[in-house]
């Protein structure tokens, strides 16, 4: 297909084939299909799904071109703001969008008989500011129309990337009121519809974005942003993969489903032609993207067979937001106590077995855990084959972080974080205190700045945003050791006695950011305790061990005050659990803060052996080179010291002194 063509037909090939794949898999699933009780009328059963496609594509093109205008482009360039007016153009439509979705969600919910007055403007602001689902699209709406000015006003590295951020949290408040029917395990199926949806919208807005800038863009320099999309894509393809992989556990009961349930049947089509994008994004990787130049009518071919597979998944994928899946049609048990508070049955009594046996599956930190061991991995790889060396003590240190990382956030821990303090404690101390000191001692910044690639031709890859992350401003004040002190004593109170806790617990988002929050102020305090990465500044070793001395104390202080506490943290919750194996709610408190207090100062006593031994070895080597400078100098300046002293004490000797 010739390039032009496909510029002016991309879009259209792919919104027939979505809305093709919508019907079809609505007719399948029954989607469509008029409600039992309150049915709102087959307009806003039908174009509830095609609103949400809408967003869902408009979204994609929103996001995808930002990323893409990051790692692959560069500001001076003219296809650079080319890509950031394609966002603007998507982040306006899919504020519209969203808008609709809102209003059809509306309908919906509260089939309310349509018109002008009073009452109905009331019972929608009531909608919009009381439920939940309100509450997520109108919040959705108003960072789409925040995106959209952004968007098409900076051009900088700095803004694009807020503004990159922003359009990615934007997705957040769709995929959290994606899913249909009640299921087992809300938590999972949450974060693996938001890591889908983001993960989609950069593989599918990036391969658009593509078609929107080739015109700009000369050949030779086409291929180069070619080759680093395709990246971009095969890494968006596992994270699409392995996340629709465990949505799906979640939504079908048996394998055999897919072929004889109407919601396994459309949910078959979307893998198949995920899997068929793959498979042609490897394909034109391995040796089209050399031959993409303006006549190369198979590789544009191609771009617009994968533009087909996408508009068909993406149709598929709004008809299943709209269908009941297998799952959601068994008639559940009445609900425990549990049940009602954690969307999810109580887990069994905690036996020695459940530490090996219990798991609940985070698909957020499962993708982070594997890609940072194989990243990990490919660059001491790459170091190894040029000839460099890296110290195999680090490589080992880092992958048991992450796989203590991968055990604790979708372990035995994360299983029973929810219903025990003591375990979610245990959790917190690991994530702030012991994981920190073995990522750390892996000097991930040093390896990437040896083995990733410099880019010389003004964009920005791996090498150059990690380099930018922790060289800035900011980043020189957090690694500051005692804003780093600060953040790490100062946010274990906070977190525990305020609001934060209760929200860590209630909402599945909160959960997520305690985790990144201990996780990255762990580290922070343990980089520039023991580090070796480079920071702006760090303490003499001394001060160092009394900096870690009186954040040891203050952390021994919270253990032994939540040990003295007579009253239960987030009582409704904990006490409330209908949990009769166990430790009570306060009895497992009390333990609780004595793992803060005893186990959690296990990795700050090693921290401390750290340090010493770090200073010595720094006296060391200090005297290493003191004594290979009195060889090479035959101890001149010993000599020249000594002799000075002669000449004082002789010339105090003739004064009679």
């Amino acid at each position: 297909m010739n390039p032009r063509a496909l510029r002016a037909l991309g879009p259209v090939i792919l919104v027939v084939a979505a809305v093709v794949a919508l019907v079809g898999a609505l007719v399948i699933s029954g989607g469509a299909n008029p409600l039992a009780l309150q049915d709102p009328g087959p307009f806003v059963r039908w174009a509830l799904p095609v609103a949400k496609l809408t967003v869902n594509v408009s979204g994609a093109i929103m996001l995808g071109s930002l990323v893409v205008a990051l790692f692959a482009l560069a500001p001076r360039e003219r296809a650079f703001g080319v890509a950031l007016d394609t966002a603007s153009i998507g982040a306006a439509v899919f504020t519209v969008s969203s808008g609709a979705t809102t209003f059809l969600n509306y309908m919906l919910a509260l089939n309310p008989q349509l018109s002008l007055g009073q009452e109905f403007g009331a019972q929608l602001g009531n909608y919009l500011t009381t439920r939940e689902i309100g509450q997520a699209w109108l919040l959705q709406t108003i960072a789409g129309g925040v995106v959209t000015v952004l968007a098409f006003a900076v051009r900088g590295w700095v803004t694009t990337l807020i503004t990159t951020i922003l359009a990615g949290a934007s997705l957040v408040p769709m995929a959290t009121q994606s899913h249909s029917g009640d299921l087992a395990d809300h938590n999972l199926v949450v974060m693996a519809i938001t890591v889908h949806i983001i993960g989609a919208a950069v593989w599918l807005g990036g391969l658009l974005v593509l078609v929107a800038i080739r015109p700009v863009l000369e050949p030779d320099r086409m291929r180069l942003v070619l080759e680093r999309y395709s990246s971009i894509a095969i890494a968006m393809f596992v994270v699409v993969a392995i996340s629709g992989f465990l949505r799906s556990l979640a939504s079908i009961a048996d394998v055999s489903q897919l072929v004889t349930h109407p919601y396994g049947i459309v949910l078959l089509l979307k893998i198949v032609m995920l899997l068929a994008m793959g498979a042609l994004g490897a394909w034109y990787r391995r040796g089209l993207i050399a031959k993409s130049g303006e006549k190369n009518a198979m590789f544009w071919a191609v771009i617009a067979l994968e533009l087909v597979f996408m508009g068909v998944a993406s149709g598929a994928a709004a008809a299943l937001a709209r269908s009941s899946s297998p799952v959601s049609e068994v008639t559940p048990p009445q609900q425990t106590p549990a049940e009602i508070l954690t969307d999810a049955p109580l887990p069994p009594e905690l036996t020695a077995s459940a530490w090996f046996t219990q798991w609940e599956i985070d698909p957020l930190w499962l993708m982070l855990g594997l890609f940072g061991i194989f990243f990990y991995a490919a660059a001491v790889r790459r170091l190894a084959r040029r000839g460099d060396r890296w110290p195999a003590h680090r490589t080992v240190l880092w992958m048991l972080g992450v796989v203590l990382l991968l055990w604790v956030t979708n372990g035995p821990l994360n299983a029973y974080g929810h219903y025990l303090f003591s375990m979610h404690m245990l959790l917190h101390m690991l994530l702030s205190m012991g994981i920190p000191l073995l990522l750390v001692a892996g000097a991930p910044v040093s390896l990437a700045a040896r083995a990733a690639h410099r880019r010389d031709d003004g964009t920005r890859g791996a090498r150059e945003w990690i380099l930018w992350i922790v060289q800035n401003r900011l980043a020189r004040v957090l690694t500051n050791p005692f804003v780093a002190a600060g953040i790490f004593i100062g946010s274990l109170w906070l977190f525990y006695f305020s609001d934060l806790f209760r929200w860590s617990l209630y909402d599945h988002l909160g959960h997520e950011w305690m985790v990144a929050h201990f996780l990255i102020s762990g580290y922070l305090f343990a980089m520039t305790l023991v580090g070796s990465d480079p920071v702006h500044y760090r303490l003499p070793y001394a001060g160092r061990l009394v900096l870690l001395i009186v954040v040891m104390a203050m952390h021994a202080f919270f253990g032994i005050a939540i040990m003295s506490s007579e009253g239960l943290f987030v009582a409704e919750w904990y006490g409330s659990m209908g949990r009769e194996w166990g430790a009570t709610p306060l009895e497992d408190q009390y333990v609780g803060g004595g793992v803060a207090w005893s186990i959690g100062e296990i990795p700050t006593l090693i921290t401390a052996i750290t340090v010493a031994i770090q200073w010595s070895r720094t006296d060391e080597k200090q005297q290493k080179r003191r004594d290979r400078h009195a060889d090479r100098t035959g101890d001149a300046e010993l000599e020249e010291y000594n002799a000075r002293l002669r000449e004082i004490a002789e010339r105090d000797e003739a004064r009679g002194l």
